[in-house]
């Protein structure tokens, strides 16, 4: 590598400039798209840095990341500087943005009574030997975001992490949550353990405005509902 070629590597690059350093300290929305393909493709060419090359690999699809997205390998390796693993990783990391607006663009299930818990819930805990405690995490439209195993235990109960629970509430955006744990022994009524959890994750939650909607406890074929009986 000649001494021209060293100095377009994002390695030699002063700090300010280079984008795995901007993204580390401002944050991934600080930078543009061309310094994030940047970062992917590592280098550009005895000409332009890889920022540059980026964004003139950008220019070519009018800055469209959907259009980049659709380039083939063959046409990635066009530009200078491209070799087939720089196109192979541009290819799969725009492969990566795609499946996840996928997934986000699926409609996720509104929570709107009890019973839509216990449809949600009964098919994953309802019919169990042992006994599962797990949280759904909701948005402002009672939207599942989430519903994580918070627990796992024998049929005399389970232990509830409340640091756990608030620190995933707040990652993912949550203002309202639904605890759910099942009965292998097939009883409805809440132990005392049941009703403590219960208003040890309300008060602990109140205080990050975040509500606890509702503690189901679901059996193979029925459900008790703490809101519905007016005990939360």
């Amino acid at each position: 590598m000649t001494e021209k070629q060293a100095s377009f590597s994002i390695k030699n690059w002063s700090q300010d400039d280079q984008p795995r350093e901007k993204l580390l300290y401002k944050g991934k929305t600080a930078l543009s798209d061309a310094e994030l393909v940047a970062i992917l493709i590592g280098s550009g060419n005895k000409n332009e840095s890889a920022v540059a090359l980026c964004k003139r690999i950008l220019a070519s699809v009018d800055n469209n990341l959907s259009a980049l997205g659709r380039l083939s390998i063959k046409q990635l390796m066009e530009f200078n500087g491209i070799g087939e693993a720089k196109a192979i990783t541009i290819a799969a990391a725009l492969e990566l943005g795609r499946r996840r607006r996928s997934e986000e663009a699926l409609e996720r299930k509104k929570i709107t009574s009890s019973t839509s818990v216990f449809e949600l819930m009964q098919p994953i805990i309802g019919e169990l030997e042992h006994e599962e405690f797990w949280i759904i995490y909701l948005n402002n439209s009672n939207k599942v975001i989430q519903k994580n195993q918070l627990s796992k235990g024998g049929i005399t109960g389970t232990l509830v992490d409340v640091r756990l629970v608030l620190k995933n509430a707040l990652e993912v955006g949550a203002v309202g949550l639904i605890l759910a744990h099942n009965h292998p022994s097939g009883t409805l009524n809440p132990s005392a353990a049941d009703k403590q959890i219960t208003e040890k994750l309300k008060s602990a939650s109140e205080s990050l405005d975040i509500k606890i909607l509702d503690h189901l406890i679901i059996t193979e074929k029925a459900y008790f509902s703490f809101a519905d009986e007016g005990i939360l």
